[in-house]
């Protein structure tokens, strides 16, 4: 489970074994009992939410919109290495 990045206590990561066929790009964020994904294209758009707060949500949600190109290069590395991709 790569954990690409933390901010303001959210860890932002995603799992090794995300399905066959492999899910599309996207990441989980996790905070205490909270937990979100969001997909990353053709937009970043939130998939689920279990606990976090709509603003929560918002700061979130920017943060991955600013980092979306390094998350889907992390993600295409990981899995590529992987020999899933």
């Amino acid at each position: 489970m790569p954990v690409l990045f933390r901010e303001r206590g959210v860890r932002f990561f995603f799992y090794a074994h995300e399905g066959k066929p492999l899910e599309p790009v996207h990441i989980h964020a996790e905070k205490d009992d909270d937990t979100a994904k969001f997909w990353l294209r053709p937009a970043v758009v939130l998939e689920k939410n279990i606990g976090f707060k709509p603003r929560d949500l918002k700061r979130i949600e920017v943060t991955i919109t600013e980092r979306a190109d390094e998350i889907e290069e992390a993600w295409n590395d990981f899995f590529r290495n992987a020999g899933q991709l």
